[in-house]
């Protein structure tokens, strides 16, 4: 039986699908598909891709990542790691609104080295793909200082995913480290849709923009008292009310009289839009 030019064409195309699908995740084009974006989600990407692109300081890639961003990859904690020249190989930083030390974070991904070469090895073995992986399953890589930071955290589910160079080389590597169950393949979509902006974003951080700035403002601190400031600094690092007390040797009612009264003398709703705020006025300092 003869089959005509536009038949067989087809025949020949749905070959070519078959042979040329990604053999590595399949399952993230099926649940993760653009096309099956109910209106929320769709209105939730690009708002957090809107916000992405307005990001100049750090301040402000600190208010996206923990707040827009969590509607798509709700995560305890994002590390952000830069590759250089440097003998420390990665120009890393951390964000995160649970009371932690980000930079205590950043330190121990800069200096893991059981936990996070395997978090990239894998990635690459992925053919640059996004990666999970649980830290506190318990095998080799959960005795890594930062495996059981992180399972201490409560946040030992991590996603990741990088971005790389022209040749192949990594340039960045982002971890988000979430709550054990929390992360599927929609939200490690999202992480692949969202991370060359988190790349953007991040790098535009980078940039001294006032130092470019022929009219700086100066910084903006005479309407905190020295106590106000001091305990906005320790809020900045993540510690509660409680712990607050306990290092300025105050009751945590009064730690908290204190961030009421920071709150309403930067006018904002809480602690992690003063943190915000204070970096834009420059009262505190990254």
């Amino acid at each position: 039986m003869r089959v005509d030019g536009a038949q067989q064409a087809d025949g020949e195309f749905q070959t070519w699908q078959r042979e040329h699908q990604d053999p590595v995740s399949p399952e993230y084009p099926a649940v993760g598909s653009p096309a099956r974006f109910d209106p929320f989600e769709l209105e939730s990407v690009m708002l957090n891709l809107d916000a992405s692109l307005r990001i100049r300081a750090r301040h402000q890639f600190f208010g996206w990542t923990q707040g827009t961003l969590q509607s798509l990859v709700e995560h305890q904690l994002l590390i952000c790691a830069l590759q250089n020249e440097a003998p420390a190989r990665f120009h890393v930083d951390s964000f995160s609104t649970v009371p932690v030390e980000p930079t205590h974070f950043s330190e121990l991904f800069r200096q893991d080295v059981f936990l996070v070469p395997h978090l990239i090895k894998s990635w690459e073995e992925n053919h640059n793909q996004v990666i999970t992986f649980e830290a506190g399953n318990g095998d080799q890589f959960a005795a890594s200082a930062l495996a059981r930071e992180l399972t201490r955290l409560g946040a030992s589910h991590i996603v990741a995913h990088g971005t790389h160079d022209a040749t192949g080389q990594l340039t960045s590597f982002f971890t988000f480290a979430c709550r054990p169950g929390s992360i599927s393949p929609r939200q490690a979509y999202y992480v692949e849709l969202l991370v060359p902006f988190l790349h953007s974003a991040w790098i535009r951080t980078q940039v001294n923009w006032q130092a470019k700035s022929a009219g700086a403002r100066p910084a903006v601190t005479g309407f905190l008292t020295p106590r106000e400031r001091e305990i906005l600094e320790w809020i900045y690092r993540g510690k509660s009310n409680i712990e607050v007390g306990m290092i300025l040797k105050i009751s945590p009612l009064t730690a908290k009289n204190h961030v009421q009264k920071i709150l309403r003398k930067l006018g904002v709703l809480n602690r992690t839009q003063a943190v915000g705020k204070a970096l834009a006025l420059r009262i505190l300092t990254t």
